[in-house]
């Protein structure tokens, strides 16, 4: 299994080897390697086991190490970077040569972020290349928040994992691209659509995409349990189940009938960045649990609610 620690040195060594390593980020955990060198990007398809057409995003330090990578840097997303990074926050960018076809899946256009966290800004500051890395997860699988989730699925085919505590957000970052004068919105995540909406009011939302995506997470099953998920099931869509074997995650308040202990409540207060910060670990308890079927609801359509709500919809299989 994997080391866990907080040696930077180490880390470094083995991304320097072409070797992958799990990263923390606040938003999840991410499976990192050079995102300029191919054997390293391989390495990490292979090990997530993940479609060679859902492009990576890359990872830096600071804004003006993206642009030794990208063509240029769009007004709008340069005062937003400025003002969102490091954050939760990925932009969409036309790459140079530098950043190999693998990445992007053959597109002409990169993502990038900064993260902010600061085990992984530091590592970043040291190396002499950006970092490609996806949640270090297998592919379509709840992302992980904590280096024992990494340990727990991939820990058996990496060496090493930089441990930076829990997850401060706990939901992807979100992704956009400005083009056509419009901002897209690619994937809704940690910065909310209304944060957005201070830079430019227009902005066009896209939804998932079955196959050959734009962008990370789009794709319209994923972040998934192995157990069954159903979101808000009228009674006839349960029936046929066990009240004993039903598993609950909830926002705030527990349901009737269904036992206590199969119920995960994600914040009692009510609290959106409290409930998006449990989201992944809750839904990894559960799927851990002796039961048959997860049931769960959608959540208010603000702020960050917009962003579970999209992840509990592609996590839902029946």
């Amino acid at each position: 299994m994997a080391d866990i620690g907080t040696d930077i040195n180490r880390a470094m060594q083995i991304l320097n080897s072409d070797e992958l390593i799990a990263i923390p980020t606040e938003t999840v955990y991410g499976l990192a390697g050079n995102a300029l060198n191919e054997n390293s990007i391989l390495k990490i398809f292979q090990v997530k086991d993940r479609p060679f057409f859902d492009p990576l995003i890359v990872h830096t330090n600071n804004l003006e190490r993206i642009t030794d990578y990208v063509k240029y840097i769009p007004d709008i997303l340069m005062e937003m970077a400025n003002a969102l990074m490091p954050g939760p926050f990925t932009i969409i960018l036309e790459k140079t040569k530098a950043i190999p076809d693998l990445v992007t899946s053959g597109s002409d256009k990169v993502a990038f972020r900064i993260p902010n966290h600061p085990l992984s800004l530091k590592l970043l500051a040291e190396l002499s290349y950006p970092l490609a890395a996806p949640s270090a997860n297998p592919f379509g699988y709840i992302s992980p928040t904590t280096a024992k989730h990494v340990q727990d699925q991939l820990g058996h085919k990496i060496e090493y994992i930089l441990d930076g505590g829990e997850c401060a957000v706990g939901l992807e970052s979100t992704i956009v691209e400005w083009k056509e004068n419009k901002l897209h919105v690619l994937r809704k995540g940690g910065i909310t659509i209304e944060s957005l909406l201070e830079y430019t009011e227009e902005i066009e939302i896209l939804e998932n995409s079955s196959s050959n995506p734009i962008a990370p997470g789009m794709l319209k099953s994923h972040y998934a349990p192995k157990i069954p998920v159903m979101i808000s099931p009228p009674l006839a869509a349960i029936g046929n189940y066990n009240i004993e074997r039903i598993g609950v995650l909830a926002f705030q308040k527990t349901r009737k009938v269904i036992p206590l202990e199969n119920q995960l409540i994600l914040s009692k207060s009510g609290d959106l960045n409290e409930a998006a910060r449990n989201l992944f670990a809750y839904m990894r308890i559960l799927d851990s649990m002796d039961i048959d079927l997860i049931i769960t609801e959608l959540f208010p359509e603000i702020g960050l609610g917009r962003a579970i709500n999209d992840k509990l919809r592609r996590a839902a299989t029946v």
